[in-house]
């Protein structure tokens, strides 16, 4: 249990005490934010802010997850889709340093990436014979779904991924409430090995394993926050937004809770949904919904400073996360990773 911890802080500090230099590489070299022109006005301030600061992130939990793991199947499933899927954020921060431009990757190119993240992980699942199945808190069942699960695994890092992409527009949000979901992944994670001990054995170590990639996560993402916090010194950009939704949505899948996300992720989807409404809305009745979409925006079109909305959606996380533990807690004592 102490390696959690231990996990915790060594991606922590190599965070907090690399994130100078780590910022001053980016100034130099001009990785700049770039912001777009119908930006609230208070973000034409932001303009040049140092961003891809996601590599900061996973570079600290990389090492902290690596001097600690048992190298088990599931976390390395995890630790590979937060790669990979900060590998492609990466690619489209990249794209718009290098172009000066506020535009990346084409939408497209994105998803088709995704998808070959997802059949990479449904190679994992499959290896490691997860079953191709829902558990229904509160019902008590299990919804079979055979190869359409495999439909559910997209839709699943698809969207944790661009939930928390669209989260990542103000200083400390993003950050913020992925911490907060994956202090509850992880703490699903240490139940499940708690549960693993019966009445003929002791528990199983190897199911540890999980939480110690959120854990490096976590870490990762504290010692991030000390230099994104308001006013922000640094941007994660989509490298760190789409490795923190990547990580997100494998803990889910390898912990078989993905309905949980709903609520464990319960404020990216509300970001995402404010977007959709706000498209459709235009496009069907030619109105918007929001002042501006997605919906933390609306917030600050109505004057609210940052540090208001992000320690509201903090606020909000914590509660939406509360209740997915709780349900975790009540109905799925015997969920155990393959």
């Amino acid at each position: 249990m102490a390696r959690v911890l231990v996990a915790s802080l060594v991606a922590m500090i190599i965070a907090i005490l690399s994130g100078p230099t780590f910022i001053a590489f980016l100034r130099r070299n001009e990785f700049g934010q770039h912001v777009r022109e119908y930006m609230p006005g208070r973000h034409l301030e932001k303009q040049g802010t140092p961003t891809m600061g996601g590599l900061l992130i996973v570079a600290a939990a990389t090492v902290a997850f690596l001097s600690v793991s048992r190298y088990t199947a599931p976390a390395l499933t995890i630790f590979g889709t937060a790669l990979a899927c900060g590998a492609i954020g990466f690619l489209d921060d990249y794209i718009k340093a290098r172009h000066r431009r506020s535009l990346g990757l084409s939408a497209r190119w994105k998803m088709l990436m995704l998808v070959a993240v997802t059949a990479a992980v449904g190679f994992a699942a499959h290896h490691q014979q997860l079953r191709h199945d829902v558990f229904v808190p509160v019902v008590d069942s299990w919804i079979p779904l055979g190869p359409f699960w495999y439909v559910l695994l997209f839709l699943i890092i698809a969207g944790s991924v661009n939930g928390v992409n669209l989260t990542d527009g103000l200083d400390g949000l993003a950050a913020g409430t992925g911490i907060i979901a994956l202090t509850t992944l992880t703490a699903m994670a240490v139940t499940i090995y708690i549960r693993s001990g019966t009445s003929t054995h002791g528990r199983i170590a190897n199911r540890l394993d999980l939480a110690f990639i959120g854990a490096a996560l976590i870490g990762a993402g504290i010692g991030f926050l000390w230099f994104n916090a308001f006013p922000a010194e640094v941007f994660m950009g989509d490298t760190g937004a789409m490795a923190i939704g990547g990580g997100i949505a494998a803990m889910a899948i390898m912990m078989k809770v993905e309905l949980l996300l709903l609520f464990v992720g319960g404020i990216f989807a509300i970001e995402a949904i404010s977007v959709m409404l706000q498209v459709l809305s235009f496009k069907w009745w030619g109105r918007r919904i929001f002042l501006m979409a997605p919906i933390h925006y609306h917030f600050e079109m109505k004057a609210w400073s940052e540090t208001k909305i992000m320690v509201r959606f903090w606020i909000v996380t914590a509660i939406f996360c509360a209740a997915g533990f709780a349900l975790f807690y009540k109905y799925y004592p015997n969920i155990r990773p393959q």
